[in-house]
């Protein structure tokens, strides 16, 4: 495992955010999917912090950090995101987020442009109606079933990696964000970052949004060429035998990203 060569807490507006910056290179912020940040700050982090100067947030409400009584978006948490590398003084650095932080690094890309340099979305959408229905329900569902999933949690050993969360919340809240619509496919467009997508095959995202998401950002528009010269500068990755809940295990998703940030 990688050991933080500088941890701490940053201001962000209205509470404070924890972080650790592990390795040395080009920096590069991680950004966890939903409730859990050990699954992406274990091996993945270690595995990028080889190459990178690896800076990885715990979003507001998760983890270490802080949360204040203010109602969650993930226009926010992009803006938390850019405070932190405010608050480091490190005005650009690529980003890489998983699910819940793949839609964060999605907004990061459309409030902070001039901050990012190369863009690794995982397993996210950019629209609500990129994902299956039977999802979409398990997130309505959620506030109502807080507590109980909440509790059971508060039980767990994940529990003790992260004593101060208050699990209840904390579901109840990611049950409201995943309850907010969003189409974020007009600012997609505009997306200058060269950007990598990938998914698995058998993700909670439908396969048809992942190709359209991919065109969205100027890919699948024609044939490449015999010499490759006429492929789009972004980059599409479907990761055979996984699912949305273990891609991020999967050692094909770090080897991919670190070819995709070093080209």
């Amino acid at each position: 495992m990688s050991r933080a060569i500088e941890s701490g807490y940053a201001p962000v507006e209205g509470t404070e955010l924890y972080y650790e910056i592990h390795g040395e290179g080009a920096p590069l912020v991680l950004l966890h999917g939903g409730v859990n940040p050990s699954t992406m700050f274990g091996a993945p982090l270690a595995e990028m912090a080889k190459s990178f100067k690896v800076i990885a947030i715990h979003a507001r409400g998760h983890g270490l950090s802080k949360d204040s009584d203010a109602p969650w978006s993930v226009e926010q948490f992009a803006d938390d995101v850019a405070a932190v590398l405010d608050d480091r003084r490190i005005e650009r650095a690529s980003v890489m987020g998983y699910s819940f932080g793949g839609k964060i690094a999605l907004q990061f890309a459309l409030r902070h442009p001039d901050m990012l340099d190369k863009l690794v979305v995982i397993s996210a959408a950019y629209s609500q109606g990129g994902v299956y229905p039977e999802v979409q329900a398990a997130f309505e569902q959620m506030p109502g079933t807080a507590d109980a999933i909440g509790n059971s949690i508060a039980q767990s050993p994940l529990a003790q990696l992260y004593p101060d969360v208050d699990w209840p919340r904390l579901m109840r809240r990611s049950g409201e964000l995943g309850m907010q619509g969003h189409d974020w496919s007009d600012g997609i467009k505009d997306i200058k970052s060269q950007t990598l997508l990938v998914f698995a095959d058998a993700d909670s995202i439908r396969p048809e949004h992942m190709v359209e998401f991919y065109k969205l950002l100027g890919g699948g528009q024609r044939n490449a060429g015999m010499d490759g010269s006429l492929r789009s500068s972004n980059r599409l990755a479907i990761i055979p035998g996984v699912t949305h809940y273990t891609i991020i295990g999967s050692p094909a998703v770090t080897q991919f990203a670190t070819e995709f940030l070093q080209d």
